[in-house]
């Protein structure tokens, strides 16, 4: 892993002279490149000085991160995808994505979110409400990581306080990483934990009556694929999930689950129908080593070397 800060000067320890150290020393079969655009397309001409195959890796629309403003980086971002010898995407709506825009001729592999083995599981409520210092009693919604405009979390905001107005039990549990200058809803039912050690994440999730996944119809939204959402499922949880991107495609049979984004009124009458009547989904959750497994076969494929 490197820094493209690293580029300049042209010191014993800048991005190039460690490039060439790592030819050396390690001769890689393959590059590997993510991260973001700038990433990506410096990925060809690291994979062409190392005189080796060149896999990029989209865990996100790359294209709605900023570093995309920069002019002539899109069009730079999409020659690398041409250049590339396989691409790995995190949802299909993002693989199609890429074909379309950049006309990309070699395969494409979709590499979901999974769930590290034996991590995220069924707890006991009461004693995750006691670790994590939360009152005992009381109907739970929340989420964890992004508490961002940009994924829509003030939708949760004004739905808590529509279900606050009808019922004194109803909680606004939150954690993770929050937008500056966000204002949280003004209310003793709101919790806000901040950014959790990964080892208290599913302790959180099982405090929770049901786990809410917000997004926007954008194109961040319309691609990604939500970390929380089998970790939620892997802890037996209820969820309630916007309807963007991979989210309504994967649920499209299980309209229950979904709220219309941005639309508080519509995410209220979710959670009332999983309140009243809580259900979860039967979705068989994957695991990071199933997934490493097709990864490793892919880049064999990519390779074109026996698959395992």
């Amino acid at each position: 892993m490197l820094n493209v800060r690293r580029l300049w000067p042209l010191d014993s320890k800048s991005y190039w002279r460690i490039i060439d150290s790592i030819g050396k020393d390690f001769r890689p079969d393959i590059v590997w490149a993510c991260s973001d655009a700038l990433h990506a397309i410096l990925g060809v001409r690291v994979a062409k000085r190392l005189g080796a195959s060149l896999v990029i890796d989209l865990y996100d629309n790359f294209e709605s991160f900023s570093v995309t403003r920069i002019p002539g980086m899109t069009s730079a971002f999409r020659r690398a995808h041409r250049c590339a010898d396989g691409i790995t995407c995190v949802s299909h709506p993002l693989a199609r994505y890429v074909y379309e825009t950049s006309s990309c001729k070699c395969p494409v592999e979709v590499i979901e979110n999974a769930v590290p083995e034996g991590f995220f599981y069924p707890m006991d409520r009461a004693s995750c409400r006691r670790e994590m210092g939360l009152p005992p009693d009381g109907i739970f919604i929340g989420t964890a990581g992004a508490i961002s405009q940009s994924r829509g979390i003030e939708t949760l905001f004004k739905t808590f306080e529509i279900l606050a107005r009808e019922r004194p039990d109803v909680h606004l549990i939150l954690a993770g990483t929050c937008d500056k200058g966000l204002r949280l809803p003004k209310n003793s039912r709101v919790h806000y934990l901040g950014i959790l050690p990964m080892n208290k994440v599913p302790v959180f999730l099982s405090s929770l009556n049901i786990s809410v996944i917000c997004n926007r119809e954008s194109a961040f939204g319309k691609y990604c694929f939500p970390q929380k959402f089998y970790e939620s499922v892997a802890c037996g949880l209820p969820i309630v999930v916007a309807q963007t991107g991979v989210m309504k495609e994967l649920l499209k049979d299980k309209p229950d689950f979904l709220f219309k984004p941005e639309d508080a009124d519509n995410l209220a009458a979710v959670l009332r129908r999983q309140i009243e009547r809580p259900f979860t989904l039967p979705t068989e959750v994957p695991t990071w080593t199933i997934l490493a497994h097709r990864l490793d076969n892919f880049f064999r494929t990519c390779l074109k070397v026996e698959k395992l």
